[in-house]
């Protein structure tokens, strides 16, 4: 499957302007990337929508997303 270059700038361009309106995402994976994440830790995540209802859930991290996360996380350093 190729990749077209054009995609790769607009994936891009939105991470620069997710990131820019949630600067403490990045350093908060920073911040667990050595102690907290690691196999068998449980990352919770959850979404309060404007009336108030929220829904949640979890996953276990593997060894396996683990290397997802190392690859987003260069890929926001060098963003």
């Amino acid at each position: 499957m190729a990749i077209n270059p054009a995609d790769l700038f607009r994936v891009r361009s939105a991470a620069e302007t997710f990131n820019a309106n949630h600067p403490k995402l990045i350093p908060f994976f920073g911040a667990v990337k050595n102690k907290a994440m690691t196999p068998g830790s449980v990352i919770e995540i959850s979404v309060t929508d404007e009336a108030g209802e929220r829904i949640e859930t979890n996953l276990k991290v593997q060894e396996s997303d683990l290397e997802l996360i190392r690859l987003l996380m260069e890929i926001g350093a060098k963003g």
